[in-house]
């Protein structure tokens, strides 16, 4: 039996891992870093070594350094998941038989292959078109697929929809299915099964709580004629779809900038409280203490708003974790220093002055440029949140803004890993 030695944080994206090569008879042994790693890499000397280097560079180039010099492990080939990849990272990892590194998120079919190739194990692996896009906002799972519904994919979407769970905490939890550009006939039946089997087992949701957004009758006439998924709404209008989950929207809400700013200046003798207490909670957990300790120090984010207030906050929030915060008042401003900024991560509000969010995201897509975006929006603005998604921004967040919602919608989308 082949044994792989799989060192990656979160714990499920290990238990995903140890459920897929198991599937083929793989023996699979799975630590959270690299410093846990090196007595199993010695004791048991598996067939190849799968390393997410979410972890600090000095901890797993100490392992792969141990691993070279040891006779009994130079030869393991290594699989590297990382952030990103940079062309001095590719040469310092040649002398450590590093045979694939993959920039994240990764393609599943491609990473299957590669592991396939280098154990000489078949995998099953479904090659059929399909992406599968997963976020969380205020306590709605959206869940985006386009091109086909993909069996491998669907089965990861389990896991991710769990991690979201965890991470924001939702205890009752809505979902939205966006079905784009998919037309379902009878043989896609049994991944329809597997698509709301993976919803109901990752979040626990009652099918009330869920939401499809559809075009295709198949769908429909699915969900009218199984009793289990009955209570399923399908709609063709995200519009629609959002203002059933998230009913009885005030359009007088109290999300004023001015309002906001009195509220948070109120509470600015708790702010460094809050903040010791978020930290505190954030790297007791240890799916994202490596990430914190070590991934964030090297970030740089941009903060687009208008808002003097929105601007400190988010600065203030990312202070303590030695990230590069970066703010502009305007879009016209954020838009000039773009050339000479590579962002990982970037918070847009959407009205502004002289260049509003919108232009912002279209100035973006004509550049090409793809780092993530959280919109900025009130929660009265719904129909700005709609547009949003519709020009392919996949998270939001509603003012006014509440620090552990930032902290953890930056851990969301930069942790992932497919």
């Amino acid at each position: 039996m082949k044994r792989v030695l799989v060192i990656e944080d979160s714990s499920l994206f290990r238990d995903y891992l140890r459920l897929k090569l198991q599937e083929s008879g793989v023996k699979v042994f799975a630590v959270a870093n690299p410093m846990e790693a090196v007595a199993k890499m010695k004791n048991l000397t598996p067939e190849l070594i799968i390393l997410n280097n979410i972890a600090d560079q000095k901890s797993y180039m100490e392992l792969l350094k141990q691993k070279k010099n040891d006779a009994n492990t130079t030869k393991i080939p290594v699989v590297i998941m990382a952030q990103s990849i940079e062309q001095k990272m590719l040469l310092d990892l040649l002398p450590y038989n590093v045979k694939k590194v993959f920039a994240k998120p990764i393609k599943v079919d491609n990473f299957f292959t590669a592991i396939s190739e280098i154990l000489d194990v078949n995998f099953k692996i479904d090659k059929s078109p399909g992406i599968v896009e997963v976020r969380a906002n205020d306590n709605i799972i959206f869940i985006e697929i386009a091109q086909g519904l993909n069996s491998d994919k669907l089965e990861i979407l389990r896991f991710k929809i769990r991690e979201l769970m965890s991470l924001y905490k939702i205890r009752v939890p809505k979902v939205l299915v966006m079905l784009s550009d998919i037309k379902l006939n009878e043989y896609d039946i049994s991944n329809i099964v597997k698509l709301f089997d993976a919803i109901f087992q990752g979040s626990s949701v009652q099918p009330f709580n869920v939401c499809i957004l559809s075009n295709d009758d198949l769908i429909r006439s699915f969900i009218i004629e199984n009793k289990e998924y009955s209570e399923m709404k399908v709609v063709t209008n995200l519009m629609y779809a959002m203002e059933i989950l998230i009913p009885g929207t005030d359009k007088d809400y109290e999300g004023s900038t001015e309002i906001i700013g009195r509220k948070l200046l109120k509470a600015r003798e708790r702010k460094e409280k809050e903040e010791m207490l978020l930290k505190f909670e954030a790297e007791g957990n240890d799916d994202h203490s490596d990430f914190i300790n070590n991934v964030m120090p090297n970030l740089r984010i941009a903060v687009i708003d208008d808002d003097f207030v929105t601007l400190e906050l988010i600065k203030n929030i990312f202070k303590k974790t030695g990230a590069t915060v970066n703010a502009f008042m305007d879009g016209e401003e954020f838009l000039i220093a773009i050339d000479a900024w590579d962002f990982d991560l970037a918070f847009l509000d959407i009205n502004m002055p002289r260049v509003n969010g919108f232009q912002v995201l279209q100035a973006l897509q004509t550049r090409s440029i793809k780092y993530p975006i959280v919109v900025l929006s009130a929660i009265s603005q719904q129909d700005a949140i709609v547009k949003a998604i519709q020009m392919g921004v996949k998270s939001y967040l509603t003012k006014p803004l509440k620090p552990e919602e930032i902290f953890y919608k930056s851990i969301e989308i930069l942790k992932a890993n497919f």
